[in-house]
């Protein structure tokens, strides 16, 4: 799982900094990781990027599908989760063409991006702005690389501060 999390120089972000630098939230460093965030003065919104095979933990709070198919193999009662978000989920076009290609990640968050800003998608990306209020948010997806994928965008459109 990522953690992706707002300062006041701005908002991290995988392209930014090495995956080694990465804060990676566990449940043994959960609790210091909360506590220094709030001592920096940094948002204690936590949203969170994983897979949906991943199993779950306490420290995941609202986990929220948020790919438009369902994940193969993955039963819904063992998927555990809070919501499926599939509205928020890129449109078919855009998914076949980025097609998790890591050299097309740039393009495809920009046009994402465009199209969050629109219908259905605001309205969507604003619920779950309401659920990433109260306690954690972890956007589940069923991509081999969650930090290229549409949920890592989320993350980091949830992290900002709404216009």
């Amino acid at each position: 799982m990522q953690t992706f999390w707002t300062t006041p120089s701005g908002v991290y972000w995988p392209e930014r900094i090495s995956r080694l630098d990465l804060n990676i939230v566990t449940d043994d460093n959960a609790n210091d990781n909360e506590a220094q965030r709030a001592a920096a003065g940094v948002s204690t919104v936590t949203v969170k990027v994983g897979r949906i095979y991943d199993q779950a933990t306490d420290q995941d709070g609202n986990r929220v599908l948020v790919d438009r198919l369902w994940p193969r193999g993955m039963s819904k009662s063992r998927a555990d989760i809070a919501e499926w978000c599939k509205q928020v989920a890129p449109s078919t076009a855009l998914r076949k063409w980025y097609s998790h290609d890591q050299q097309r990640f740039a393009e495809f968050r920009r046009r994402y991006r465009v199209e969050l800003a629109t219908g259905e998608h605001a309205a969507v990306l604003a619920h779950l702005r309401e659920l990433a209020t109260d306690r954690a948010l972890t956007l589940l997806t069923a991509s081999k690389d969650p930090l290229i994928s549409e949920a890592a965008v989320l993350a980091e459109l949830l992290q900002e501060r709404p216009q």
